[in-house]
């Protein structure tokens, strides 16, 4: 019996991280049409850590900096926020990786 409950416990830990896994693409895809709402939303998922991803905030600080680029005020806030957890060089490398978003976007529409 229980074999059973740990299996049943893998089986809802997979179908768990599957999800996690979808929402994460999901957001992604919106991202990669331009949707501010999913810029947010992973910067959100990579400043604590969630939806299958792990904690990382130069990732965070650059979903954070094209949210409110787009006028995201949340997302500037949260951006100021963890810029105090950041390096300098952090924060450069954060930049760099918007811009670089930003230009393979373009590329993207033309």
């Amino acid at each position: 019996m229980e074999l059973a409950k740990i299996d049943n416990v893998k089986s809802i830990r997979s179908a768990e991280a599957v999800a996690a896994d979808l929402l994460v693409a999901k957001c992604l895809a919106a991202a990669a049409k331009g949707s501010n709402s999913a810029y947010f939303d992973l910067g959100v998922a990579f400043s604590i850590g969630s939806h299958g991803v792990a904690c990382d905030l130069i990732e965070a600080h650059k979903w954070f900096n094209l949210a409110a680029a787009q006028g995201h005020e949340e997302a500037a806030w949260c951006r100021a926020d963890i810029s105090d957890e950041m390096s300098a060089r952090e924060i450069a490398e954060a930049q760099r990786r918007a811009r670089q978003w930003l230009g393979a976007g373009e590329r993207r529409a033309a």
